[in-house]
């Protein structure tokens, strides 16, 4: 087994990572990493439905799709990543608890208690610590999960904990569970990289023939033309979302109108107006303006630029779209 301790906290580089070595190696596989603050949302979720976007926005928080399902899961520096790459057979390659007993006994080797329990989750006396998902590609499959030692808490229920009924869509939704900290049931303290390397040379001592692998030239190469075509853009990280559709409400000086849309691959394919104190040349210029554009704020603004509205109007509808 290869094992890879990444020196990046960059999100979309390290997810990229994940599914250079999941598809491009044949080795089983255990990677350690740590993020920049992020948001990863699991493949098969409306990435706008999970997130806080004003938050993340306001925040410099990033935003990265990654390949296997589940629900989204917030990143920071205080916040541990496993990966577990291995090949099996057809029918047996899925194993949760399987993947997440090495965890759960280097824990217990530093005094502390989890279970694996609830939505694939690792918990210590019933809160959360660790969320858990896995892909399978062809004969591999990819487990990871996160394991919250020192996470900004309070960020991650501001970004997480959205409106639930803000979006119609048949996407995945997270499910919300109470989390607490690793490092609060420590009976003696330890930072989040001595913590690391706790689990780093317990899963490599358990292992006899696991053996530090350090990435060349070419794999960075690699990583990076999947960091720049994939997962640094807009179309993976927000137009992969399945088709949804959403009604505003958007108050302004002029009045009150309720905007109805659909939305497809992350383009708006229909728009309706209603209950609008606006002329109808106005409510056709805003109709005309965002059909086929992009749900997101700067294809928003420039499609709204077009239209024949005041500036306070153009604003709030853009900022109420979100």
């Amino acid at each position: 087994m290869l094992c890879i301790n990444s020196s990046s906290n960059d999100p979309y580089y390290n997810i990229a990572c994940e599914e250079y070595l999941l598809k491009r190696f044949h080795d089983d596989i255990f990677l350690l990493y740590r993020n920049s603050p992020s948001v990863i949302v699991g493949k098969h979720q409306n990435t706008l439905a999970e997130i806080d976007m004003q938050f993340v926005a306001k925040n410099g928080i990033r935003v990265v799709r990654r390949l296997s399902g589940g629900g989204a899961v917030y990143h920071d520096m205080g916040n541990l990543n496993f990966t577990f790459i291995k090949n099996g057979s057809e029918g047996k390659l899925v194993d949760f608890r399987g993947f997440t007993q090495p965890i759960v006994s280097a824990l217990a080797n530093i005094g502390l208690q989890a279970k694996f329990e609830g939505h694939n989750s690792l918990t210590i006396n019933g809160k959360k610590i660790s969320g858990n998902a896995e892909h399978v590609f062809k004969s591999r499959v990819m487990h990871h999960g996160t394991l919250l030692f020192s996470t900004n808490l309070d960020h991650l229920s501001k970004i997480l904990y959205v409106d639930e009924n803000r979006y119609s869509d048949k996407a995945v939704k997270s499910v919300r569970a109470i989390v607490t900290n690793i490092s609060e049931h420590l009976t003696k303290s330890m930072t989040i990289e001595s913590f690391a390397d706790n689990i780093w040379d317990y899963v490599m001592k358990g292992n006899a023939n696991a053996k530090e692998y350090v990435l060349s030239k070419d794999d960075h190469a690699q990583i990076q033309g999947l960091y720049k075509e994939k997962y640094t853009s807009w179309e993976w990280n927000f137009g992969y979302s399945p088709k949804y559709s959403l009604i505003r409400k958007i108050k302004t000086s002029s009045g009150c109108l309720s905007i109805s849309m659909e939305v497809d691959k992350g383009k708006i394919s229909s728009v309706d107006i209603a209950n609008s104190d606006l002329p109808n040349i106005l409510v056709t210029s805003i109709k005309k303006s965002l059909m086929g554009c992009n749900h997101e704020v700067n294809c928003l603004k420039q499609a709204l630029q077009k239209s024949e509205l005041d500036a306070e109007l153009k604003k709030a509808i853009w900022e109420g779209l979100l």
